[in-house]
């Protein structure tokens, strides 16, 4: 099986004048980039690594933004024979000293020899390392490299490099840095394009169009990967810039007559309410043949938001396309909406919750909308099981347990986490879902099930019903359970990022929240918790860190005079309820009586 540098090289060799990548800048002419010039950039890269002495196999992290810089950093490595680890940029939402402690965390576990970065960035990096005790050597600053120039592909080392060899590490999002580096091979990569190419019917003739982080799973893997090794072409856009003006992406599909696009399910309704008609002039979306939700929760809502919002400039329904994929995996495992339109069911939410049952819903009964993720790609292989490892029939919720020819080589330099992850030969992915004849829907992650009562609570379902409610910032909620000793059960507690002021107006949106979770859901929610932004914590891939914000909530009220009360009554709890010293109750009856300014 070849390597990726044997099919950069071949590109090279073949079709050197194709475009292979068009990076869209901002007040600037958008750069297209061909064969020929990205592997002279990044032959500069590769006397630069040498220079530095990185070694094939060494990890080189690289913290730059989307531009020729990545570019030819990322493929240099590819090609000197390194592994390379892109890490995320710095943002005025982060706060340094958090992003320090992120990297040196990075650093410790996944242990690279060099870290490229810009000049103006090298003192951040540095404050982050500790000289004589890590594993950095060096610090590249990308204006110090080696400029463009001919290849020598008999010096270069990638193209030594065997097909069981890691070829890149991705990274598991997190809230406390990305600590779980997801070592890849060159064949399983190559296997899951193979795969997956097949499952998205794709041709040479494809344009993709991204402004996904090449962090994450699906920004590397079909956003940055796929394209430029298969031979399609690649516009690309800053993240940055996309949530600046997301009118840049429908834009840029119409001028470069884009097929495919990938994006996780905010995106849909961000773009859908912030996307304006004076910037769609002249547009035409007829090309998109497909756009594929991954990476949260999928919602009809929001498919049905995109859809009306632009089917005026020629987006089609059936281009709404479903995936379900992690890093593990390369990336994809199942794909929907490609052969087949996107199926969704009404379940009956008490069967659901209570049973674990995905039962059609009855006229009359209160349900919940399930979106399918899609079937499996070719070679990869789903099960759903319980708690013991066994196989569950259709309809009942159980763990997504994986197998195909894609799966990682382990957790990068962590042994004790990558034998936990498997029961056999097969991987337990920690989400809960349910198949309907090889159809997948997903339900929601394991780790932040809520159970109240004997009842099932998926959070996501919690958030976009309050969500509905005047005055909650889109995507900016987080439900999560603290455990009552008292009931024995969990309680379950709301945050929400609002801008009200005045507490009548705080107390009419809490109401409200707390009127829209009882109404449209099996739980009644005992406390809502308002806070300014930017309080919620995210994970690097934008994703809501349930656990972290728990453990930021109980941290508050802990420090308004509330005590923390450890409790283990259920595996894999660690939070606890708080009491005063005077006395110890639930939570939330404390708040009441205390009549914080949240409430």
């Amino acid at each position: 099986m070849p390597t990726f540098s044997d099919l950069l090289k071949a590109h090279y060799e073949q079709t050197p004048e194709k475009v292979c990548l068009t990076i869209l800048r901002s007040g600037q002419p958008d750069l297209p980039v061909t064969y020929r010039e990205l592997i002279h950039g990044a032959a500069g890269y590769v006397k630069t690594y040498r220079q530095n002495g990185i070694l094939p196999g060494d990890v080189v992290t690289i913290i730059l933004q989307h531009g020729v810089d990545i570019l030819y950093a990322y493929y240099g490595a590819i090609l000197h024979g390194a592994i390379p680890s892109i890490m995320p940029f710095l943002t005025e939402k982060l706060l340094p000293e958090k992003y320090r402690a992120e990297l040196a965390s990075l650093v410790s576990i996944t242990q690279p020899t060099a870290i490229v970065t810009y000049a103006e960035f090298e003192s951040e990096v540095r404050a982050a390392l500790k000289p004589g005790e890590d594993s950095v050597e060096a610090v590249i600053v990308s204006d110090q490299a080696e400029g463009p120039c001919p290849p020598d592909f008999a010096s270069f080392d990638g193209l030594k490099r065997k097909a069981d060899d890691i070829a890149v590490l991705q990274h598991s999002s997190g809230t406390t840095g990305l600590q779980k580096g997801v070592a890849l091979s060159h064949q399983a990569i190559l296997n899951q394009l193979t795969n997956y190419s097949q499952a998205m019917r794709w041709t040479k003739e494809d344009v993709f169009v991204s402004w996904l982080p090449l962090y994450h799973d699906m920004g590397l893997i079909a956003c940055w990967l796929m394209p430029i090794l298969l031979g399609s072409h690649l516009v690309l856009m800053s993240p940055f810039d996309w949530v600046r003006g997301p009118y840049r992406l429908f834009q840029a599909v119409s001028k470069y007559k884009g097929t495919l696009s990938w994006m996780p399910n905010f995106a849909y309704n961000f773009c859908a309410q912030k996307v304006r008609d004076r910037d769609l002039e002249g547009v035409d979306l007829s090309s998109w043949r497909a756009i594929t939700n991954a990476a949260e929760p999928i919602r009809w809502e929001s498919h049905q938001a995109f859809y009306e919002r632009f089917k005026q400039y020629g987006f089609r329904f059936e281009s709404l396309a479903t995936l379900y994929g992690m890093a593990e995996n390369v990336f994809a495992i199942v794909q929907g909406g490609i052969y087949e339109p996107v199926p969704y069911e009404d379940i009956d939410r008490e069967s659901l919750q209570t049973r674990k049952i995905a039962e059609l819903a009855k006229p009359g009964q209160v349900v919940i909308r399930m979106v399918g993720s899609g079937k499996t790609i070719p070679n990869t292989n789903i099960r759903i099981v319980d708690e013991k490892g066994r196989d569950l029939p259709d309809r009942q919720v159980g763990e997504v347990a994986l197998k195909s020819d894609c799966m990682l080589t382990e957790y990068y330099r962590r042994p004790d986490i990558t034998r936990k992850a498997f029961i056999g030969d097969w991987y337990l992915s920690g989400d809960f879902g349910y198949l309907v004849d090889g159809q997948l829907y997903i339900t929601g992650r394991k780790k932040d099930l809520i159970i109240v009562g004997g009842k099932n609570i998926y959070p996501q379902d919690l958030e976009v019903l309050a969500y509905e409610v005047p005055g909650v910032h889109a995507g900016r909620a987080s439900a999560f359970g603290v455990y009552n000793e008292t009931t024995g059960t969990e309680d379950v507690v709301m945050v929400c990022e609002v801008d009200a002021d005045e507490q009548a107006e705080r107390q009419k949106i809490a109401d409200g929240i707390r009127a829209a979770v009882t109404r449209g859901s099996a739980i009644a929610l005992r406390y809502v918790h308002l806070v300014k932004s930017p309080w919620l914590v995210k994970t690097s891939s934008g994703k809501t860190a349930r656990s972290a914000n728990r453990e930021k909530f109980l941290k508050e009220m802990q420090e308004k005079g509330f005590r923390v009360i450890q409790s283990g009554n259920r595996p894999g709890v660690k939070w606890g309820y708080l009491s005063t010293e005077d006395q110890t109750d639930v939570i939330f009856e404390l708040l009441e009586k205390k009549q914080t300014s949240s409430s």
